[in-house]
């Protein structure tokens, strides 16, 4: 998948704070924008979806909604070193 360059006007506080936070996370703010852009999408995807008609094949975690992107965001750096042997 290809990426594209856009440009966005956002509140000059609120992009401090965002930029600020990918640091802390060390990670890169295009990283970091696209993993919040997708995990916004998949929410609104899955809102109107009726959960409880789709069978779970693990346990769920108990993780307020909020944190599930720090988790997700944990997980797969996990899985990153665990492939490159580190």
């Amino acid at each position: 998948m290809g990426k594209v360059k856009t440009s966005v006007y956002i509140d000059e506080e609120l992009w401090k704070e965002f930029k600020e936070l990918a640091r802390r996370e060390n990670s890169e703010v295009s990283k970091l924008l696209e993993e919040s852009l997708m995990n916004y999408l998949i929410n609104e995807v899955l809102k109107d979806v009726d959960d409880s008609k789709i069978p779970l094949w693990f346990e769920p975690l108990d993780v307020p909604r909020e944190d599930s992107g720090k988790l997700v965001r944990e997980m797969r750096d996990e899985r990153e070193k665990r492939l490159l042997g580190q």
